[in-house]
């Protein structure tokens, strides 16, 4: 099923409204993180985006999980990137800033166009078995 053609209904409304908040904190969190600790904190930001993303598609069972989260997360971003009247702005101009930027991007979009979704545990659907 994709987010298109699954019943939209208050608790998918409800979770999906959970998960772009979740994406949200992700994303601020992973722009004081990947700084902080730069090739650790990097990498756990890129995880920690990776993970919610796929989460969200396990949870919700539509590809429309992945993408809201990720849309979260890149509203956070973005409105972090932006700088200051006073001319102060959260991210430093070196690589770290910009694999987290364009790397971040691209798991999302990895994420939201996986190929096939994870299937509810149930009988195959094989035939001959």
């Amino acid at each position: 099923m994709t987010g298109l053609a699954s019943p939209l209904n208050g608790a998918r409304l409800a979770a999906y409204a959970g998960l772009g908040a979740l994406g949200a904190l992700v994303g601020a969190a992973g722009a004081l993180v990947q700084g902080g600790w730069f090739p650790g904190g990097l990498l756990l930001a890129l995880l920690g985006i990776a993970g919610l993303c796929y989460g969200g598609i396990t949870a919700t069972r539509t590809r429309t999980g992945g993408v809201v989260p990720g849309a979260g997360w890149l509203l956070a971003v973005l409105l972090l990137t932006a700088s200051r009247s006073e001319g102060d702005f959260l991210f430093g101009a070196g690589i770290g800033s910009y694999v987290f930027l364009l790397g971040g991007m691209a798991v999302v979009v990895m994420c939201a166009t996986l190929s096939k979704l994870p299937q509810p545990g149930g009988p195959s659907v094989r035939l001959g078995k």
